[in-house]
């Protein structure tokens, strides 16, 4: 299974009923250091009413946090609400 495919899936098991879509930007970042991923995550969640976009993003990184540690370089999250 793809790193991308991985990271959909931990997320939706997380966050039931999101729409996810996971996008690897590594080859846009060669010049940087090659070690970890650039990953973008859009997501369209109906539980991030009533949370601010910091709140949204904390729940995406928690759901990522060992991912973080050694894979994932940079992480953009593009985040909505259902």
């Amino acid at each position: 299974m793809k790193f991308t495919d991985q990271i959909k899936q931990k997320i939706e098991l997380a966050l039931p009923g999101a729409e996810v879509n996971v996008l690897d930007q590594s080859s846009e970042h060669q010049e940087h250091n090659p070690v970890g991923a650039h990953i973008e995550v859009q997501i369209t969640y109906s539980g991030f009413a009533k949370k601010s976009l910091l709140e949204q993003h904390q729940m995406i990184y928690k759901i990522l946090q060992e991912e973080m540690k050694e894979q994932i370089h940079a992480l953009k999250i593009k985040s909505k609400i259902e």
